[in-house]
């Protein structure tokens, strides 16, 4: 019977003694911080945007022609009412209303979405038009990623310069789907 547990447990031993060299492997790996932009200006931020292209949710699933629309609000923060066409443009229009505020009050690119109590994420805005005409919206975990535009089409030439920036903060563009606009 010795003989039997001690393969097991010699390889049990090996696999504990390798754990720590794995996770230093992984942790090698790991992308750098995301970085946001250097300020946003919530005044000029707010308004409509559309959605150009996301990474796949579960929440958004069967979503076109999306877009969100952000208000700043007395109390500070903002009011946030996401709505899609559910299918086709010719679809039943889907809304969700939340809640945003700032947590970085330095650049205002770092905020929390909430659309129900006590649940939040992060709303990072790592890219942005100068005129405010496009912004990137992503999650410091690279999970979630939004092209968002003032106008529902955006300059093939500018979606491309976003799509460099956006690898050279480690996201993976072959995951981004475009979303069908009006």
């Amino acid at each position: 019977m010795r003989r039997m547990f001690r393969k097991p447990l010699c390889f049990g031993i090996l696999f504990l003694m390798a754990l720590p060299l794995l996770r230093c492997s992984a942790l090698g790996k790991q992308a750098p911080p995301l970085r946001v932009v250097s300020h946003v200006d919530l005044n000029k931020y707010t308004g409509l945007w559309y959605e150009i292209a996301r990474y796949p949710t579960r929440f958004q699933e069967g979503c076109v022609g999306s877009r969100a629309t952000y208000t700043l609000r007395d109390e500070g923060d903002i009011a946030v009412l996401n709505q899609c066409h559910i299918g086709s443009l010719e679809g039943e229009v889907s809304s969700a209303r939340g809640k945003g505020w700032v947590v970085d009050s330095q650049t205002n690119a770092k905020l929390k979405v909430s659309f129900f109590w006590p649940f939040s994420g992060d709303y990072w805005i790592i890219d942005l038009g100068e005129k405010y005409d496009y912004a990137v919206v992503g999650h410091p975990s690279r999970e979630y990623l939004w092209i968002l535009s003032r106008t529902p089409r955006m300059d093939d030439g500018l979606y491309s310069q976003i799509l460099d920036r956006l690898k050279e903060q480690h996201y993976d563009v072959s995951k981004l789907i475009r979303t069908p606009q009006i």
